[in-house]
């Protein structure tokens, strides 16, 4: 197994778990994200190669991220039965993806970027600057409107 490979091989091995304990609906989630994976190895003509660990993870944060757009559509389409199924499979999707920071803990990043750029520092560029640090630990709406709260709370 190549290094490039871990979060691609884990997924085939759950894809094959999942068949085997007949979690059908669990293995269809998981062969769509192999799936958006492929397509995008292919986009970028690194079929051969494969992405690294964390071009995937961005897509899987991407498809998680599908997944929670469609819940609320659904939900304001009055179709609550498909809002849970799309909230089932971004927990099926969840798994991959780094853990998710708190709060606190991205209200501290956003304080020492701050700290760093200066008071007088744009905010496009404070939450460029926080999303190289946390990555795929936290959401990039979740980053802007932490920065927004901690210039707002600076002014």
């Amino acid at each position: 197994m190549s290094a490039n490979d871990n979060l691609k091989d884990r997924l085939a091995a759950d894809i094959k778990t999942a068949l085997l304990a007949g979690e059908r609906e669990k293995a269809d989630v998981l062969r769509g994200l192999k799936s958006a994976i492929l397509y995008e190895e292919v986009a970028q003509k690194k079929r051969d190669e494969g992405l690294d660990d964390a071009s995937i993870e961005q897509i899987i944060a991407r498809e998680s991220k599908k997944r929670d757009e469609a819940a609320v559509l659904y939900e304001k389409g009055g179709s609550q039965e498909r809002a849970d199924k799309e909230r089932w499979e971004k927990t099926v999707i969840a798994v991959y993806l780094p853990e998710q920071l708190t709060n606190e803990e991205l209200n501290a990043i956003v304080a020492e970027v701050l700290a760093v750029e200066g008071s007088d520092a744009h905010v496009g560029k404070v939450i460029g600057a926080v999303k190289v640090r946390v990555g795929n630990s936290a959401d990039g709406a979740r980053v802007a409107s932490a920065v927004q709260q901690a210039v707002k709370g600076r002014t």
